[in-house]
């Protein structure tokens, strides 16, 4: 189903007009305060707004929330605490007159969709926060949407469990075609579930793009710093290595990078996903290069160190507690290292 938005706006929405793709992933993203759970419940009517919301081009404003053929996976999830698993998984099915073997067959399709089949007969008290949040995913798609709105879903488990679900839904996203709105402040969970991202600062959209457009080419200065202002290199050379890798040369370094076969024509890497070293570090000597400490400047609770190879200047962010065990200081040489997981391309046709 596709989603249109024309400036629609209430006390925290400020005109938000964006088109959601059918069957794309859009992600809300935003810090705390943002309007995003907000936009969330205006597009699931269960709140006021003004302006027009239209599915698959028709007019939706007039639809009561449970006539908006939509699922939603709140922050809190909101399991039935009396009611078992299974009975929480039927519950919207029940609602619109299901019962018997029909409802038990939809609700067991439903689990092991979400992998969790043997969770039949369990209460919510007994499971684990992935386990409860794979529980409300099901009875968000059992009733087969059109529309999916999730609202931080995986907030409440660990970085491991939040990894696996992230998989396992976009999944299942692909398979079903559900057109989805993910809403998240955490940047990694924005990369790797969206199709595109919304970034949304005080009640306004300020970009719309895919992760790279807002990567590499942010409309203003509060995309930039939303994203960490992260290290761009435009690439003067590159040279393809093997299957998926290529080494690129960025003037005063050279970096093995992830590669598709096309025109590398920038480089980034988040200063949280750079290292230093006051030793040289063990291992394979890949991305891994000597430098100068040129700045640090402690910013809140993390410290912003600046290290010049060559020519360019490279970013780093840190703990301070790791800054005063390394005895860092500026002028002292340091040893960096940015691991080819975490950079990022952004790669166009060859003659573009």
């Amino acid at each position: 189903m596709e989603v249109q938005l024309e400036n629609v706006e209430n006390s925290i929405c400020k005109g938000i007009s964006l088109k959601v793709k059918s069957g794309e992933i859009l992600v809300i993203a935003g810090r705390t305060g943002a309007g995003k759970t907000t936009l969330l419940n205006i597009i699931a009517g269960l709140i006021p707004y003004k302006g027009r919301i239209l599915f698959d081009g028709k007019v939706a404003d007039h639809l009561p929330p449970e006539k908006r053929q939509i699922g939603y996976v709140f922050q809190n999830q909101l399991l039935f605490p009396h009611m078992k698993v299974w009975e929480n998984v039927a519950f919207p099915l029940k609602v619109k007159g299901f019962k018997g073997e029909a409802l038990k067959e939809k609700v067991k399709e439903a689990l092991q969709m979400m992998g969790i089949g043997e969770l039949w007969d369990r209460y919510p008290s007994t499971l684990s926060g992935g386990e409860a949040q794979r529980v409300a995913l099901a009875r968000a798609i059992i009733g087969m949407p059109k529309l999916l709105l999730l609202d931080e879903p995986f907030s409440k488990v660990d970085l491991g469990t939040a990894k696996r679900l992230r998989l396992h839904l976009k999944k299942i996203q692909r398979e079903m075609g559900i057109t989805t709105l993910f809403v998240t402040h955490n940047l990694q969970e924005a990369f790797e579930m969206g199709d595109r991202i919304a970034l949304l600062e005080e009640g306004r959209i300020q970009q719309i793009g895919t992760p790279e457009e807002l990567l590499f080419s942010p409309a203003n200065c509060s995309v930039s710093s939303y994203f960490g202002n992260p290290n761009v290199f435009w690439c003067l050379g590159q040279k393809g290595l093997s299957i998926g890798v290529a080494q690129v040369d960025l003037g005063s370094f050279s970096l093995i990078v992830p590669w598709s076969g096309k025109r590398i024509l920038k480089v980034a890497f988040f200063p949280w996903n750079v290292y230093l070293s006051p030793d040289p570090p063990p291992g394979p000597k890949v991305n891994r290069f000597k430098g100068r400490i040129e700045s640090i400047e402690r910013v809140s609770s993390l410290t912003k160190v600046k290290v010049q190879i060559g020519k360019s200047l490279i970013t780093v962010d840190m703990e301070e507690s790791n800054l005063r065990e390394m005895e860092l200081r500026e002028g002292k040489e340091v040893y960096v290292i940015i691991p080819l997981r975490w950079i990022r391309t952004f790669e166009v046709e060859d003659g573009v």
